[in-house]
């Protein structure tokens, strides 16, 4: 293995699979899903794409026209974006767009900003690109510490990224601190990349908001999009990024070598999906704010033994267990002795504390009380 691969983490989210494999009947609040999938449109679009005579071939780099026009017209009309002087790319997920974006701005050695906790294929993508990440803190209720951060930056730094609705704590962050943020990288000449991929996953009086969209904006914001989330497209492929004109020949060169273009059946299925638009995912949202406050009702009867910040985004919290055990040891006891799984917090960065990410995207409102059960027995038993 060479140097720069050996330095980057192992995924998590297999390394849970196998525990989970070695232990059937487990209920996994471990990997980022969802339990609906893709509209009829999406579907319905297949037949008609494999009848085109050029369904086999290789196509643009940026995407297929017919879906970077959607796109645009999404990006225009839901998040504000003017976009004259920006590029919208057609990426194989989020974490491609990710990759992408580092790859696009930064050289080895450089330095990026990551919050933590933070999504652990962002730091994995930064050391791949052998740069350097550099994380500092956020708050009791995970949301952004402006001046920490300004503090970590170096003559090395050269991307800030922010992840809002939040994986893994599930925080929504004030538009004005994003703001803050752009004000920060337009001052000190760098990228702002910021992680829109659960736009749509807000509960209460919470929204999201696009820094990208701002006046002025568009010169230093990247914006990273998926539709695996809202869509229920995991398996499909597809995210998008907004860029600006000046990287465009950067990711050009970057995607054409890594992928050449987005699977092309996958990029039909979501030109349907946004037929669909967000109305399709509107109901779903609702039944996971259900099962969000479920989740925090559940969680509430941990007492002392554990604290989650209310995620008002995303469908994630940020379980912190009061224990001198390890993550990764009380996840691993948690799959084997109680058949419930959840993610190790030792892999969004936070090594000093016991923490625990718990997904609950693929629960029902019926499958709540089991899952939670379990885990609250768990909990009791082996730390209690």
């Amino acid at each position: 293995m060479s140097l720069r691969m050996d330095a980057v983490q192992a995924p998590i989210i297999p390394i849970v699979g196998e525990w989970i494999r070695q232990s059937p009947g487990t209920i996994s609040l471990g990997q980022g899903m969802v339990a609906y999938g893709p509209p009829p449109e999406a579907l319905a679009a297949i037949p008609q794409f494999l009848a085109r005579p050029d369904a086999h071939r290789y196509g643009p780099v940026q995407g297929l026209p017919e879906l970077v026009e959607a796109l645009e017209q999404k990006l225009t009309r839901e998040n504000g974006f003017d976009l004259s002087r920006s590029r919208v790319f057609v990426t194989a997920g989020g974490n491609l767009a990710f990759m992408n974006a580092v790859l696009a701005i930064a050289d080895p050695g450089d330095e990026v900003i990551l919050q933590a906790p933070f999504y652990f294929n962002h730091e994995m993508a930064v050391a791949m690109a052998s740069c350097r990440p550099v994380v500092v803190s956020t708050d009791a209720r995970y949301q952004l510490r402006l001046d920490t951060i300004e503090a970590a930056i170096t003559p090395r730094t050269k991307a800030i990224v922010t992840i809002s609705p939040n994986n893994p704590t599930g925080a929504v962050y004030p538009e004005a601190d994003l703001a803050a943020v752009n004000a920060l990288c337009a001052k000190h000449g760098l990228w702002h990349i910021n992680d829109e991929v659960y736009e749509y996953f807000t509960y209460g009086d919470a929204t999201s908001s696009s820094p990208g969209a701002a006046p002025g904006a568009d010169g230093h914001t990247i914006s990273l999009y998926s539709m695996s989330k809202a869509y229920g497209f995991a398996s499909w492929r597809i995210g998008y990024m907004v860029v600006p004109e000046a990287l465009a020949g950067a990711v050009d060169k970057i995607q054409d070598t890594i992928l050449i273009c987005a699977p092309h059946i996958s990029q039909a299925a979501a030109v349907g999906a946004l037929r669909a638009g967000r109305a399709y995912c509107k109901p779903y949202v609702s039944t996971l704010a259900t099962v969000r406050s479920k989740v925090l009702a559940r969680l509430a009867e941990l007492g002392r033994l554990a604290e989650a910040p209310s995620a008002d985004g995303a469908f994630y919290c940020f379980l912190r267990v009061r224990t001198s055990m390890d993550s990764m040891t009380l996840a691993r006891r948690l799959i084997m002795e109680h058949k419930i799984a959840t993610a190790p917090g030792a892999a969004f960065g936070l090594g000093d504390g016991c923490y625990l990410r718990l997904s609950y995207g693929a629960l029902a409102p019926e499958t709540v009380d089991e899952g939670m059960g379990r885990l609250i027995e768990g909990l009791r038993t082996i730390v209690g």
